[in-house]
């Protein structure tokens, strides 16, 4: 049996209160009070089943319009219609039950049929409203949804055929994970901040909404919009609350400069624009342009063949020798990724990894190049010839995504070499988040004899601090680190400093792209043990480097053996 809607009546007059409900009780559950007082109570614990209050305007404790101006005070009550109740019926009386907020009245004595179809009509009114509203509004906001957004942004672009428009994405960066940390209640009352901010500095006439989680839209004048956007970044920057200051804004700009295409279209381009910014600390702002249009077709043709050539053996490791700056010998090898496409040609890192770890295949890439690594390895050493120790990436998803002590345990296993020669290479921006759960995992790793290098040292996110906390063999100097350092004078560069605070931990130090005998001087100088780069050999396939090795030890250079237990690198 379905419910009946609630109704109340405020009533003082016991007789007036009986007939009233005796109206309506056929149709409607009526909730009785006879003052203002007590109608504001039964209010206050039915306020979301109460769907229209019939009130009398005098009454002992609580008059009439004392209780209309206090829920007109109230955003939730003063959307409850009310119908006053009057025994009077001049336009006195009238205009003065309208401006204390009533929304409609009727004289006594009652006239039942009137009564019905006032309060049936004030109910359908007030549903119809309410679901005009949640297709209209966003619940958490008060911005459009998107679906009205669409609508709207469609109507103001056909009615002005001669303005010019863009269409804005605000994304927060961070967002998730400042909402995993301080909880669901105030990741909201950040995205609220957000829309008060996107109304108050781009303009009441630019047409806003929630397109999805802590992601707005907006539509604004092209002329209107960069000052708007100036004025906003500069708001956001310098008023950063204590609830704000972790995560940051980032803005993606798309000009409506094709108008055929669908408003959804049009804000994905905002979109993809924001996205095209994701984790650049230092830009806020991207514009959608050819280049970037280019630069994401480009990216979905490469995710829509990277499963296809992974399974079809389009990808191949290199080796890149690690010479020792003392010997100038080899002492070991990184192994890097080639992917040769059957009509794009050789592919190269740069352009296919860091698209593989945000869209989560990097996985499936690394444990393929640790599995031909090892496979490598074991394929000398069965054949007698001499192996080096060889390092393979490590990325942060790997210690997320697999039981990784494991897998490489497995590995080196199934394939029966030592694990001091498959060397581990961990960026040091992948210890930025989950530092712990690293942390222990490569205290584990090590504890099986694998040899764990800090790839990337120098880069941007080098913390002496973490140095200390973490077991490492290896520090690996980046390449832009090493070949700046090397540009200024000995007095001004830190190189040596570092090198020997490298030594005091107990590790030893590998610099990555030395491209001149001056600059491999400089580092021997320096007590640096290890270097790579253009300037001792390019990155060569598993047979060039079998050549390399093997043509070494027949020279017997410099006095140079393999050995079987290589030493920590």
């Amino acid at each position: 049996m379905m419910t009946k809607k609630q109704v109340m009546v405020v009533e003082d007059n016991e007789l007036n209160r009986a007939m009233l409900c005796e109206i309506l009780s056929e149709d409607y559950q009526v909730l009785e009070a006879e003052n203002g007082q007590r109608a504001l109570e039964i209010l206050r614990e039915n306020k979301e089943r109460i769907m229209l209050i019939l009130l009398d305007v005098v009454m002992p404790v609580m008059d009439g319009y004392t209780f209309l101006d206090i829920i007109q005070k109230d955003e939730e009550l003063s959307m409850i219609p009310v119908i006053v109740t009057m025994q009077g019926d001049t336009e006195d009386d009238e205009v003065s039950a309208l401006t204390h907020g009533a929304t409609d009245f009727v004289p006594k004595p009652y006239r039942p049929n009137v009564i019905r179809h006032r309060v049936a009509s004030l109910i359908k009114l007030r549903e119809t409203a309410a679901m005009e509203n949640q297709i209209k509004y966003d619940r958490l906001t008060g911005l459009y949804t998107k679906e009205y957004f669409y609508r709207r942004v469609r109507e103001v672009l056909d009615e002005n055929p001669d303005k010019e428009y863009r269409i804005v994405c605000m994304n927060y960066e961070n967002f998730k994970l400042y909402n995993d940390m301080f909880g669901r209640d105030k990741g909201d009352e950040l995205l609220i901040e957000g829309a008060r901010k996107c109304l108050l500095y781009i303009g009441e006439d630019a047409i806003c909404c929630r397109l999805r989680a802590d992601r707005f839209v907006f539509l604004q004048e092209t002329e209107k919009e960069k000052a708007s956007r100036e004025k906003y970044m500069f708001k956001a920057k310098n008023e950063q609350t204590g609830m704000s200051k972790n995560v940051s804004v980032k803005l993606g700009v798309y000009e409506v400069t094709e108008r055929s295409l669908s408003v959804e279209q049009m804000c994905d381009r905002a979109s993809l624009a924001v996205d095209s910014i994701k984790g650049k600390y230092n830009q806020a702002v991207a514009v959608y342009d050819d280049e970037l249009r280019e630069k994401l077709l480009r990216e979905k043709e490469i995710e829509d063949e990277m499963v296809r050539a992974l399974k079809e053996g389009d990808f191949s490791v290199y080796f890149q020798p690690k010479y020792s700056l003392q010997d100038n010998v080899v002492a070991g090898a990184e192994s890097l990724v080639r992917w040769i496409h059957p009509k794009w040609g050789t592919i190269y890192p740069v352009e296919f990894v860091s698209l593989f770890e945000e869209n989560g295949f990097i996985p499936y890439l690394d444990r393929f190049i640790w599995e031909a690594v090892c496979r490598k390895l074991h394929e000398w050493q069965k054949a007698g010839l001499p192996i080096v120790p060889v390092s393979v990436n490590v990325s942060r998803a790997d210690f997320l995504q697999y039981q990784l002590v494991d897998v490489l345990s497995n590995l080196v296993k199934k394939y029966e070499i030592a694990p001091e020669f498959l060397h581990l290479e961990i960026t040091e921006s992948a210890y930025t988040k989950h530092q712990d759960t690293i942390i222990s995992t490569v205290d584990e790793l090590r504890k099986l004899n694998f040899i764990v290098e800090m790839d990337d040292f120098g880069s941007g996110y080098s913390s002496l601090n973490l140095l200390s906390r973490m077991s490492l063999d290896t520090l690996k100097l980046d390449m832009e680190f090493v070949q700046n350092e090397i540009a200024k004078t000995p007095e001004q560069s830190i190189l040596n400093d570092i090198i020997s605070m490298a030594h005091k931990l107990h590790l030893t130090v590998v610099a990555e792209g030395i491209e001149t005998k001056e600059q491999a001087k400089r580092l021997k100088k320096a007590g640096c043990d290890y270097g790579q780069g253009y300037f001792f050999a390019k990155p060569m396939s598993a047979e060039e480097f079998e050549h390399l090795l093997e043509g070494q030890r027949k020279s017997k250079k410099s006095g140079f053996e393999i050995s079987r237990k290589p030493e920590k690198m």
